[in-house]
């Protein structure tokens, strides 16, 4: 059973800075690859970024280029977002995604999201 579980989330000034997890179980981190999606209240879901897992390349939104990164820790199971210089419109439920196949069509299989605010 694959499950994804992510952390990390939290209530953070405009400027500053959090690290969110999703640990993956049930599913191999060699395996296709991983994405970070958004969403926004009254807004539809929006894809953040995304790395390939045999080569670790990433790619990401314009609105977080320069800002976020994506990163992949095999020993731990993990896959990170780094999220910096956050932004008011960064305020949303972050959720962590996995494909076994790249490049990926779909994501089969998805987290339960953690909520960032950014807030002064």
């Amino acid at each position: 059973q694959v499950q994804l579980v992510e952390s990390g989330g939290g209530l953070v000034q405009p400027g500053g800075s959090l690290r969110l997890s999703c640990v993956v179980s049930g599913f191999s981190l060699d395996s296709g690859g991983f994405a970070w999606f958004r969403q926004a209240p009254g807004k539809r879901r929006e894809g953040v970024g995304a790395i390939r897992s045999s080569d670790g390349s990433t790619s990401y939104a314009d609105p977080v280029k320069g800002r976020f990164t994506i990163s992949l820790d095999n020993a731990k199971n993990t896959v990170y977002l780094q999220l910096n210089s956050l932004e008011f419109e960064d305020t949303a439920v972050y959720t962590c995604a996995a494909t076994d196949h790249w490049p990926p069509d779909r994501f089969d299989y998805w987290g339960q999201g953690t909520q960032v605010t950014v807030s002064s």
